[in-house]
């Protein structure tokens, strides 16, 4: 997160090694907080480093609404810039709400995000998130796609063909 831009674009404030690894630490023990460390693959395989294949993070923050329904903010971030525009927020965006909906239960997702993030704001409303309010106070904007039968066996059907593409190109 040395990334002023990073920073600006996922609202983040600077924070030293150890205070990475203490909210990490609260983040684990944190039952309304999925967090996931995203790897390249080909890096991954080629070297066998975690470390040295991270690209980016993802992160699913749980509560309920007014009627008890599931929401799930999410927030994904490809802190590499060669990496970017490369589809990888778009399996990632996929994945989240796969594991969202199968296994939190998930009714509602969120994406809070940007102004000046074009780029991640058009992903969002390509799987029909719609803007639920904008701030201009904070600079950002809040897209929202409640969950029905329809978005699952879409979400089910493009992970399928996402599995097959990625075994037919190894």
């Amino acid at each position: 997160m040395e990334s002023e831009e990073l920073r600006k674009q996922t609202a983040s404030e600077r924070l030293s090694l150890s205070q990475e690894y203490e909210m990490q630490q609260s983040w684990l023990m944190d039952a309304n907080k999925c967090t996931f460390i995203v790897l390249d693959r080909n890096l991954y395989e080629a070297t066998g480093n975690e470390v040295e294949s991270m690209i980016g993070d993802a992160n699913i923050y749980l509560s309920k609404n007014e009627e008890n329904k599931i929401i799930g903010e999410i927030g994904l971030m490809i802190a590499e810039k060669e990496f970017r525009g490369k589809g990888y927020g778009k399996e990632i965006l996929l994945c989240l709400m796969n594991f969202g909906i199968k296994r939190l239960g998930i009714n509602r997702f969120i994406a809070v995000i940007s102004l000046d993030n074009k780029q991640s704001i058009a992903m969002f409303q390509k799987y029909s998130f719609l803007e639920e309010s904008r701030s201009h106070v904070f600079n950002e904007v809040s897209l929202y796609r409640d969950v029905d039968t329809d978005f699952v066996k879409y979400i089910d059907m493009t992970i399928q063909y996402l599995e097959t593409s990625t075994e037919e190109n190894k």
